[in-house]
């Protein structure tokens, strides 16, 4: 005897996931690019979609097909509310919180037995109503940026980038909840294939909708709904859903139609050859720096000898100290042991046989070598 096997989604409920799955692919593979369009494999992605005027041809249609299915889910799920009187389980209460608790706990070991799960579980009714908060939001922004004069003109323009900025913000925030939360419970941690199938196996009731499972087994899980009464129903339902759905379709069709801006209307500049001259134009040959002269390269007083003496030596001596670096009079007048400075003899010099030596304001051996070459050029004061 074969297990026993129970519906869990409709032909047009799973025909309606498809499309959704379809079309976030798209919206995600088109959108993203767009996002971090600086980064090499964005680049990489746009160019292999055609460009970027086409990536965005096949977002912005993908967006179509997106709130053209929502449009469909509205109508399909309140046929099934009203019509076929199922219960709205997709609803969050206290119990889903109470059930999220309880997940936490038992994944941390301090529960013993996971929450037992009805018709949805508070993860898929997570799952659900943040793709419900997402399509408003993208929906919203999408608008704004799709038609960004009528923005303009009812909101401040500041309104236009920050509409973009949430746009791609959530945009990243669906396709990682998809990723990290969506494939893990439902693909990684144990694939579940209803929403493909149909069905479920008594064993995967059990573990994920057991009392689900037991609204079935006691025959409260549908109510049995007269085919008259559905007649009636359907001919209350039928003509409200078909103005609802064309009042949407409407707004779907002037979300698309709403304006053209500035960068369709304006009008493509024809293609020309590019100017290219037989011959090329020369350049002009750029002439030689001046060599400097040899006296010019010299060290001199004015120039860097007079500011280096200073930082390193004017702290320390001084008209009280009996040596004046301030001037270039001062320090060749030399101080209380006589001459400081010989020009023409470095070896000689006083300055230089203290700076042999360790000194206070000891120069480095670049700067002795320079001060030693002022005072063998004769210490020119220019």
């Amino acid at each position: 005897m074969s297990a026993p096997v129970y519906q869990r989604f409709s032909l047009d409920q799973r025909a309606e996931h498809a499309l959704t799955l379809v079309t976030f692919v798209v919206l995600a593979v088109t959108g993203l690019p767009q996002k971090y369009v600086a980064a090499n494999w964005a680049d990489t992605m746009i160019r292999l979609m055609g460009g970027i005027e086409t990536t965005r041809l096949i977002h912005h249609f993908a967006a179509v097909l997106l709130m053209l299915e929502v449009v469909y889910h509205l109508v399909s799920m309140g046929y099934r509310l009203f019509v076929r009187r199922v219960r709205f389980t997709m609803l969050p209460g206290l119990s889903d919180a109470s059930d999220a608790v309880s997940a936490f706990l038992y994944n941390l070991g301090l529960r013993k037995v996971p929450p037992q799960g009805g018709r949805y579980t508070f993860v898929e009714k997570a799952e659900y109503w943040a793709f419900i908060w997402g399509a408003v939001v993208m929906v919203i922004t999408g608008f704004m940026m799709w038609n960004p004069i009528a923005t303009a003109h009812l909101l401040p323009g500041q309104f236009i980038p920050a509409a973009k900025a949430a746009h791609g913000g959530e945009a990243v925030l669906a396709v990682l909840a998809i990723i990290l939360w969506h494939l893990y419970h439902v693909h990684l941690r144990e694939f579940n294939k209803s929403m493909f199938t149909g069905t479920m196996s008594e064993h995967e009731m059990i573990a994920e909708h057991p009392l689900e499972l037991a609204d079935i087994k006691a025959g409260m899980a549908r109510p049995v709904v007269p085919p008259l009464e559905i007649k009636k129903r359907r001919q209350a339902y039928f003509p409200v859903a078909g103005v609802l759905a064309a009042v949407l379709l409407v707004g779907v069709y002037q979300f698309v139609t709403f304006e053209k801006t500035a960068i369709d209307t304006v009008q493509r500049v024809n293609s020309v050859p590019a100017y290219a001259p037989l011959t090329p134009t020369p350049l002009p040959t750029p002439r030689p720096s001046p060599t400097p002269s040899q006296a010019q390269l010299l060290p001199v007083w004015d120039g860097n000898i007079g500011l280096l003496l200073g930082q390193k030596c004017a702290d320390c001596h001084g008209v009280i100290a009996g040596l004046d670096f301030s001037s270039y009079a001062q320090v060749m007048k030399g101080g209380t042991n006589g001459p400081v400075i010989l020009p023409g003899n470095p070896d000689g010099s006083l300055i230089v046989e203290k700076q042999s030596k360790k000194h206070p304001g000891q120069l480095s051996d670049a700067e002795l070598s320079v001060l030693k070459a002022w005072i063998a050029a004769g210490a020119p004061e220019k």
